[in-house]
């Protein structure tokens, strides 16, 4: 089975193995080898999760906007850190500063999707939808490792709700089509 939700739970299992590693590491070998992963993995799963999940729970959810518009903040403030720690040597303070700071926004985003989008997600979409999303997710990290490709540069939370929005007008599904009339 490939439901998102589960995927999207197993990655947050590794990120919180791949963090408590770090404790252990001994020496800036040890600590590269863990963190340049990391940190690559971190970017990845923030993107897929952008292009294949959040655009579905803005289709489904419930609170759906509001949680969309946190976790990409959240996913900001993640790639400011990640992006921090690769401006200083590995082992010093100012990289460990910024290691913690991304641990510390991920766990606080991590509780707070496993809490509400995902299980809002789960929900209000069908297992066959989860499973082909799940595949989508799956070959969307497949197709870029290391997310070297990828733009991970910072998104602005609301306009990425807004295009994303804009992008269900026209189509059958997109009930949420009017999401710009809301609060009119």
């Amino acid at each position: 089975m490939s439901d998102i939700t589960k995927l999207i739970l197993d990655d947050h299992d590794s990120f919180r193995r791949r963090f408590a590693a770090l404790d252990d590491a001994n020496g800036v070998d040890e600590l590269r080898a863990i963190w340049e992963p990391l940190a690559a993995f971190l970017d990845l799963h923030a993107v897929a999760e952008e292009e294949v999940f959040y655009p579905n729970l803005l289709r489904r959810g419930d609170d759906a906007e509001d949680e969309t518009v946190d976790a990409v903040g959240d996913h900001n403030d993640i790639r400011d850190a990640v992006h921090e720690a690769e401006r200083h040597p590995i082992d010093s303070d100012e990289w460990w500063k910024a290691v913690h700071d991304a641990r510390m926004a991920n766990s606080e985003h991590m509780a707070e999707e496993e809490d509400e989008a995902l299980a809002d997600f789960r929900r209000n979409a069908s297992a066959e939808l989860r499973d082909d999303l799940g595949r989508r997710f799956a070959e969307f990290k497949k197709a870029h490792p290391g997310a070297r490709d990828l733009d991970t540069g910072d998104k602005d939370p609301q306009g990425y709700v807004n295009e994303v929005e804009a992008g269900f007008e026209g189509h059958s599904e997109g009930s949420l089509g009017i999401g710009s009339l809301k609060g009119q």
